[in-house]
């Protein structure tokens, strides 16, 4: 496999793996039963989803957006 198809494997891993939490932490959201907390309850519980969601979404964000570093040609 060459290092290009290398990195669009890991690339398409990786946006895989963001849909996939999104998806998650949307289903953690709309399971939040509001009646069966307090307001108060919610709005931190809600907070902290949106909160994870966003770091962990982010990092990966950032690996599939870094530059590739290559290294100059071996002189062997």
């Amino acid at each position: 496999m060459s290092r290009e198809s290398q990195r669009l494997a890991v690339r398409q891993a990786r946006e895989s793996l963001i849909r996939k939490l999104d998806f998650v932490f949307k289903e953690a959201f709309e399971g939040i039963d509001a009646e069966a907390m307090g307001e108060g309850a919610v709005a931190r519980l809600t907070q902290l989803i949106l909160q994870t969601r966003a770091q962990a979404l982010a990092s990966l964000e950032r690996e599939i957006e870094a530059p590739l570093i290559t290294r100059p040609p071996s002189s062997d």
